[in-house]
């Protein structure tokens, strides 16, 4: 054993004192020479084991100054006074870095490393994250019965009462496949603190962002025991210069969604269906694509009702034209209406082929008032939809924008009211933000964002800073009526400014205070609308739009979901207070963002250290924990396979305790490569298992 001990450390015993001194604990020189004593008395020729119990690696040669001389029982050579001195300090100043690195892993990376842990404790944490074997006298070994990184070893931040549990409940970090598996973390790992007792689906075996790590049964956890995992992908696995290739098998068992709860299934309509004149574009060509999804047994369609195309001219004058002639189509088919009040343009963001702006009269007004938009720190304005600042200002000809959004869903209501009492619109989503989203426009590609930019706080209108020095001075502090100022631009990343990196002023006390204001006056936007939603569309679902704003989800701050009004650091969970707010008006959440699949996704998801199953899940919970009704639509275009089966994955959680599955699934969005017949035939199998029909066909 000596030996081998020996051949660890080998040239460390030649290295000089400084070096040597890095690894010295803080036992004092008494303690070390009664140590050294001990050591030579047992024969240890050279070596001296650690004194922590942990450190299976950590040796140290024994100083010749600690040495007796030849005689055996001359006085010891002590060193010079001054020397002691420095070493101490050199010794202090590595202690208080070493403490700083395991307080940083603790926080941000959730490692479960001990008060006195050392370097060799993290040498072992990374070893076991990277899907090795670490016994406890310190042999470590590749594990080759594993396909992939272990996905809950008890050392990557989880204690061992929960690593059990979460073996079975967490998906696994994303993997690249035919290549070397990734070291990135999940976000149950990442973020423990925000994470621990909720619900989290098991992985399935489609699932190319969490089942390429699945661990096999009989894996030896940090304690020596037998741990259940996931069974590997039963596909091929190579082994090339130590790193583990996976590759897929041709096709992959599904599950059978035979027998599950029926989620309906609605498909969203092209955002030009109504022209700026409020009339059908092409009223044949959609009846016949209407048919055709009827004949598949979809449900309902989704469409947009524009204020810029209603109230386009004049305030109070609305046409409902082309709504009427839509509907009543709608009807004759037998199906189903969700409709979206949509008080925001259209045109400049990802997927806008059409361009409807604000109605022309609001327009008029921000000509002479430009501050009923949001703007930027450097004073540019935002268009998209009005500044929440102005939600009780009466600035719009006599009215308020809360009040201007009333008179428009009341207009609705009234002109629709036989849709209504018959049950044919089923849903009623209110617009509250740019496309239609509850959140700022922090990342406006207009103004040159471009993915993964953390984006900028808009706030920056007169009404908002007025709101913001109320609330300044009600706390005491009228120097806090500003907004941050290192922030960095619309395309920073978070370690580049000192507001959002690590241990950044997000978190101190002016931070907290911004931040929470901030929150606050999304949550009251959202609060104003809807209560008038409810009076308005009485005895009608209404529903309320969330983005999936998942980059920079990995970091402390998740800066890019704080520029957009999402008040959710790693410490504090910001969904809560909306969920809670939706469940007071009885509204459902509309949440997408949960179809991320592709190797091409995973690879830029990985650089921008995003989660976006990590974010459902927390927006999930967050729903689910008050009872409000959760509605679901795709954020990309999806006609393949694996990215429906991702889709019904979620939509009907396996293990969930209580059965609970999503209330609706809106397909985004009709278009002609969607009446193709092979993605036609998809779409249709798809409905099929969301309705929780059986289907002959079960592979992938």
């Amino acid at each position: 054993m000596a030996t081998n001990m020996q051949k660890l450390v080998g040239a460390s015993e030649e290295d000089d004192e400084e070096e040597m001194e890095m690894d010295v604990k803080e036992e004092d020189e008494e303690s070390r020479e009664k140590q050294i004593a001990a050591e030579m008395m047992m024969g240890v020729d050279g070596v001296m084991p650690s004194t922590s119990g942990s450190d299976q690696f950590q040796y140290q040669p024994q100083s010749q100054e600690q040495v007796s001389n030849s005689g055996g029982g001359g006085a010891r050579r002590s060193r010079p006074l001054e020397e002691k001195e420095r070493t101490k300090l050199r010794e202090r100043h590595r202690r208080a870095i070493t403490a700083r690195i395991l307080a940083g892993l603790r926080r941000h990376g959730n490692y479960n490393l001990r008060v006195r842990a050392d370097i060799n404790d993290v040498i072992a944490a990374l070893a076991r994250e990277a899907g090795w074997v670490v016994l406890p006298d310190g042999t470590t070994f590749p594990s080759r019965s594993q396909s992939s990184t272990p996905a809950a070893g008890t050392s990557a931040g989880m204690t061992s009462s929960s690593s059990q549990m979460m073996s079975q409940q967490t998906p696994s970090p994303p993997t690249t496949l035919q290549g070397v598996s990734s070291g990135y973390r999940t976000t149950v790992e990442y973020n423990a603190c925000n994470m621990k007792g909720v619900f989290m689906p098991t992985p399935s075996p489609y699932d190319l962002s969490s089942t390429a790590h699945a661990q096999s049964s009989g894996m030896v956890a940090d304690g020596g025991e037998q741990t259940e995992r996931l069974p590997p992908i039963p596909g091929s696995m190579e082994i090339i210069n130590d790193k583990q290739i996976i590759g897929l098998p041709t096709k992959l068992p599904e599950r059978d969604f035979a027998g599950t709860p029926y989620v309906p299934v609605y498909v969203m309509l092209p955002l030009g269906v109504v022209n700026m004149k409020c009339e059908l574009a092409d009223p044949d060509g959609l009846l016949k694509q209407l048919r055709v999804l009827k004949s598949i047994n979809v449900d309902g369609i989704m469409v947009d009702c524009w204020w810029g195309i209603v109230e386009a001219h004049a305030p109070r004058e609305y046409n409902w034209n082309g709504y009427q002639r839509l509907f009543q189509m709608v009807r004759e088919l037998k199906l189903k209406l969700q409709v979206v009040m949509s008080f925001h343009e259209c045109g400049g963001n990802v997927g806008d082929d059409v361009c409807i702006p604000l109605p022309h009269w609001v327009a008029e007004i921000g000509r002479s008032n430009p501050d009923i938009f949001f703007t930027d720190r450097e004073g540019r304005r935002n268009p998209e939809c009005l500044s929440w600042g102005i939600d009780k200002e009466r600035i719009l000809r006599g009215r308020t924008a809360v009040e201007v959004y009333f008179d428009y869903m009341r207009s609705f209501r009234v002109e629709f009211d036989e849709f209504f009492e018959d049950g044919i619109i089923s849903m009623v989503e209110v617009g509250l933000g740019p496309c239609g989203e509850l959140r700022y426009p922090s990342c406006p590609v207009k103004h040159g964002w471009r993915y993964p930019g953390i984006g900028e706080f808009q706030c920056y209108d007169q009404y908002m800073l007025k709101s913001l020095r109320k609330a300044a001075e009600m706390r005491g502090h009228s120097f806090w009526a500003r907004g941050p100022d290192n922030v960095g631009s619309y395309n920073s990343q978070p370690h580049e400014t000192g507001f959002f990196c690590d241990e950044g002023d997000y978190d101190g006390y002016y931070g907290r205070f911004f931040l929470n204001w901030y929150s606050q006056v999304l949550v009251n936007h959202g609060d104003r609308v809807l209560s008038l939603a409810k009076l308005a569309f009485d005895g009608t679902c209404i529903a309320a739009k969330l983005p999936g704003i998942h980059w920079w989800y990995k970091t402390a701050s998740h800066a890019a979901e704080l520029t957009a009004g999402f008040y959710n650091p790693c410490n504090r969970d910001g969904y809560s207070a909306i969920a809670a707010m939706l469940q007071k008006h009885g509204a459902a959440l509309n949440f997408s963002c949960t179809e991320l699949h592709s190797l091409e996704q995973q690879d830029q998801l990985r650089e921008a250290l995003a989660d976006p199953q990590g974010l459902l899940w927390q927006v999930v919970n967050a729903a689910w924990d008050v009872c409000i009704p959760i509605a679901n639509e795709n954020a990309f275009v999806c006609h393949g396979r694996v990215g429906y089966n991702k889709i019904l994955d979620n939509a009907k959680p396996v293990n969930d305790p209580d059965g609970r599955h999503f209330s609706s699934f809106t397909y985004h969005r009709l278009s002609p490569l969607l009446m193709e017949r092979q993605n036609l035939m998809e779409f249709e199998r798809f409905v099929k298992r969301m309705h929780g029909d059986a289907v002959l066909d079960s592979q992938v």
